[in-house]
């Protein structure tokens, strides 16, 4: 039996004559973190609209906890929390009314000392909403959004304006709440954050998903690999033949960089031409395909253009007010 909590059905959503979304399906799972990758325009903020409510599609179903997001919106606020790109804040608030002023949508909020200390910004408690860096805003995003105890957790760019150590943060907590549960849909262009934080992926391009899995099967047979490594000059001539080979000139020595699908085998036949000729391979790294390779490499020739629809913004009022 699926543990699905949200099921979408050939999802399409079009603004005009753009299409945003064009017959998406998926599902997400209980307890996992679901991250929708794709660049700008590829629909993901598109579909998260959909998800929470704000947008009715054009045609296609979906469900969350089996209900209509739209039509529903009111009996699934208090179970989900919605971290938006950019909240829409009272700027002349300071960080302890906006919060004062958030509790009172839900019927057992967390505490303003446990939101503030859980997300980090206690130090700012009488800070007003316009003094706040990038960073410490998204801060106040996030405990905004954990703010009625979610079951689901709609994260959109959640780490955007964040220094490394908030967005260390930011996954460490979301991380650990997963391991008690909650749910996660995660867009995000820091794509180290999906690999970090992902149960499954799904990459949108031009309305579509393109690829869509766990991590390996995402990655398996998607990308290849690649052997760097610097030798002398006058052997950089003399490589195994048929190496998918560049070669890159730095003085006495050549950087030499293959690309292969199998790099345990390339590189003990690299290892085996060095000893032959009796040399070293300097600097040797292997690395190996990446979502990042993955996102880079789709193709788009075979897919009409579309949209993302334009950026959206919170509200000053939460969902369900």
């Amino acid at each position: 039996m699926s543990n699905a909590i949200i099921e979408v059905h050939d999802l399409t959503v079009r603004y005009g004559n753009t299409v945003a979304v064009d017959g998406t399906s998926f599902e997400v799972r209980q307890g996992e973190v679901f991250a929708l990758l794709g660049t700008n325009g590829a629909g993901k903020t598109t579909t998260l609209d959909v998800l929470e409510g704000y947008l009715q599609p054009s045609s296609g179903a979906v469900s969350v906890f089996g209900l209509d997001p739209s039509r529903d919106r009111d009996r699934l606020a208090s179970r989900m929390g919605i971290m938006l790109q950019e909240a829409g804040f009272f700027e002349t608030l300071t960080v302890r009314q906006t919060i004062t002023a958030w509790r009172r949508f839900y019927d057992t909020p967390r505490s303003l000392a446990d939101t503030v200390a859980l997300v980090g910004i206690e130090h700012r408690l009488g800070t007003r909403v316009n003094a706040l860096s990038g960073g410490e805003r998204r801060r106040l995003d996030l405990g905004l959004a954990l703010l009625g105890h979610p079951e689901i957790l709609f994260l959109d760019e959640p780490t955007t304006g964040m220094d490394p150590a908030g967005r260390r943060d930011c996954l460490e907590l979301v991380a650990g709440m997963v391991t008690e549960g909650l749910t996660v849909v995660l867009t995000t262009h820091y794509l180290e954050e999906a690999e970090q934080l992902a149960h499954r992926v799904a990459i949108m391009h031009r309305g579509r998903i393109r690829r869509m899995g766990t991590l390996g099967e995402v990655l398996t047979g998607a990308s290849e690999s690649t052997v760097s490594f610097d030798v002398p000059v006058l052997l950089a001539q003399r490589l195994p033949s048929g190496l998918d080979a560049h070669t890159e000139p730095r003085g006495s020595t050549t950087e030499i960089t293959v690309r292969t699908a199998d790099p345990e085998t390339t590189l003990r036949a690299l290892l085996g031409w060095a000893e032959s000729h009796r040399t070293s391979l300097e600097r040797l790294q292997v690395r190996r395909g990446s979502l990042e390779d993955v996102f880079l490499g789709l193709s788009d020739d075979d897919l009409p253009a579309s949209g993302d629809g334009p950026a959206r913004t919170s509200d000053p009022i939460p969902m369900g007010a």
